[in-house]
């Protein structure tokens, strides 16, 4: 059965079947190889859509303009500067006001339930850049990486996440993973596995059932060995410093080394992280953290550099993989 995306929202990919992930995933390496080749596509061309930032963003917006932009459509940008959003206006008015000017919505910020809602009242496809519970493009630019690296069928694939285990990627990771089948291990403190959310722990076992795949929580280093790809997120954000010393005493042992990564016992495993990463000093927060006795480096700066390293393909495979959601849902 041929699969039609248009008119709907990118919101998780819990929303999605196996065989929807797999057309947009197909539809992203076409995409690419034209860019590659010059071939001029804008299927997009008369179209309009808005981003919407309450968190900033390098990679997310960069990826959405060029994207859209690439393909013939035009784009605004606001901020919770530039627009009334939940100050002035609730979402539910300024989704329908949105939906009478824009093709198509883009959210990136805080609450799950925000993007929920422009979709429920926009009566336009609304994309996911991220939410506290979820990074649904990120995933598909990831499994798009992994396809370009590793020669197997995704359901072969081993991906462990290191360190903070309740954060957004992981959750978004548990979700891409037992949609397509995949083994996927949640690598962190036993602290943090306790707080992980049970209801969504449930879904995603629901769907791993059906799919085959495997879902493990664990703090036990044997649980790298067979990795095909370690990932790792930032540990602290600007505006949780006063976390930091708790965080970096919790995650440390967690840290993605050469040591964690020989510990795969794979030699070709890959080491994937969604940007922006502490790899080194080089960063104002890295720098004051570390003058405090803080070392927030989620990953060393050997690893992030070496040949396993596949991070600047991730960030360009966002642009990609988000073009092909465009041009699924609005083309």
């Amino acid at each position: 059965m041929a699969v039609n995306l248009k008119g709907k929202s990118f919101l998780t990919l819990m929303d999605f079947e196996p065989k929807e992930i797999r057309y947009l995933l197909d539809l992203a390496h076409d995409l690419k190889q034209y860019k590659r080749t010059g071939t001029i596509h804008q299927v997009l061309k008369g179209k309009t859509i808005v981003l919407l930032f309450e968190k900033t963003s390098t990679r997310t917006r960069c990826a959405f303009e060029v994207a859209a932009m690439e393909e013939g459509a035009g784009v605004t940008f606001l901020d919770s500067k530039s627009s009334q959003m939940g100050k002035k206006e609730s979402m539910e008015d300024t989704a329908k006001v949105l939906g009478r000017f824009f093709d198509g919505i883009e959210y990136r910020g805080y609450d799950q339930a925000v993007v929920e809602q422009l979709a429920k009242h926009s009566g336009v496809p609304v994309w996911n850049g991220l939410t506290d519970v979820d990074h649904p493009t990120q995933i598909l630019a990831d499994l798009l990486t992994i396809e370009e690296h590793i020669k197997k069928p995704l359901e072969e694939v081993k991906v462990v996440f290191s360190g903070d285990i309740r954060n957004n990627m992981s959750y978004a990771w548990m979700y891409g993973c037992a949609k397509m089948g995949m083994h996927y291990v949640a690598y962190g403190p036993d602290e943090l596995a306790a707080q992980l959310d049970q209801e969504i722990l449930k879904k995603v076992q629901e769907v791993a059932a059906e799919t085959g795949a495997t879902i493990e929580i664990s703090s036990n280093p044997e649980s790298l060995k067979g990795a095909d790809v370690v990932y790792a997120d930032v540990w602290a954000s600007m505006g949780e410093e006063a976390e930091i010393p708790e965080r970096v005493k919790l995650l440390t042992p967690f840290k993605v080394t050469t040591e964690l990564m020989e510990s795969t016992e794979n030699p070709a495993c890959l080491f994937m992280h969604c940007l922006p990463a502490f790899h080194d000093f080089e960063t104002t927060m890295a720098k004051e953290q570390m003058a405090l006795g803080y070392d927030i480096r989620e990953v060393t700066d050997e690893v992030f550099k070496s040949k396993n390293s596949v991070v600047f393909d991730e960030a360009e495979n966002r642009m990609h993989t988000i073009k092909a959601v465009l041009v699924a849902t609005i083309g």
